[in-house]
């Protein structure tokens, strides 16, 4: 999925600046091979990243999810640590042969997934703003295809995609407050309590909501993407008094994947 938002990145990016006509060099059709060269990229970092997630929670999973790869004797702990280091290894040296800034990309999200799976992932806050800027960047990658330039064309749906996967990772941390509390986690609701990390759940989420016409008012996105976005918007407010009226986090949770998903939707259906 990952991968395939990428794409979509590269094709939205490819359609703003064939509309402004920043450069002749976007006159041409399509970057067919550079768009499957991101899409592998971010498939086989995205696999890292995961490999490497469970090299560092070979205890919580042995207790937790003992039929895992690694507990449960399938994989060796080493195995699992070199295969994730050639996984990112192969995909920044793809990500360097589209150009300098793909390379650059890859490489930071390489180095910030090992970050968060041996520290981050643990720390209040900042965990859940690296989980929100890594899945954001994936259109933010998808778009540097065409250089600086488009990176800046899609830094507004990096920004709305960053925004709500952030408050989604919240409201996660608050649904699993229990077994984190077991296992000695240290996440923001453990740390402040679960009604003020709602509070800064709810006010990102609502940043998101406020924010997500800017795409079609830019002339970024055309106006399906208002009309679907529009359906996004109330999953996430559906997901926001789940959280708060109800007291249901983990339908709060689920609201927040499905408004997400017709999000995304919105992004394709826009271009």
């Amino acid at each position: 999925m990952a991968g395939f938002a990428a794409v979509i990145g590269t094709l939205i990016a490819f359609n703003i600046l064939i509309s402004r006509s920043l450069s002749s060099d976007f006159l041409g059709s399509f970057p067919f091979l550079n768009a499957g060269l991101v899409f592998l990229v971010v498939f086989l970092i995205s696999g890292a990243g995961n490999a490497i997630n469970d090299y560092f929670d070979i205890k919580i999973d042995s207790i937790n999810r003992p039929e895992r790869p690694i507990p449960s004797g399938r994989v060796k702990a080493k195995e699992a640590l070199y295969f994730s280091y050639s996984l990112f290894s192969i995909g920044t040296l793809l990500a360097f042969y589209i150009n300098i800034v793909c390379g650059l990309i890859a490489l930071f999200n390489s180095l910030l997934l090992v970050l968060y799976a041996k520290t981050l992932k643990g720390t209040p806050l900042l965990g859940n703003l690296s989980i929100g800027y890594l899945t954001g960047s994936v259109f933010l990658f998808g778009a540097s295809v065409f250089g600086p330039e488009g990176i800046e064309a899609l830094s507004v749906l990096f920004l709305l995609a960053a925004l709500a996967i952030t408050a989604r990772e919240i409201v996660k941390d608050i649904e699993d407050m229990g077994g984190d509390s077991l296992e000695g986690a240290e996440t923001l609701p453990l740390r402040v309590g679960a009604k003020k990390a709602g509070y800064l759940a709810v006010l990102i989420g609502f940043l998101a909501v406020l924010l997500s016409p800017l795409p079609y008012f830019m002339s970024i996105l055309g106006f399906r993407y208002l009309y679907l976005v529009f359906l996004a918007d109330l999953g996430f407010l559906a997901a926001i008094i789940q959280l708060f009226v109800q007291n249901n986090p983990t339908k709060s949770s689920k609201m927040f994947k499905i408004a997400m998903f017709f999000a995304l939707i919105a992004f394709i259906a826009g271009v």
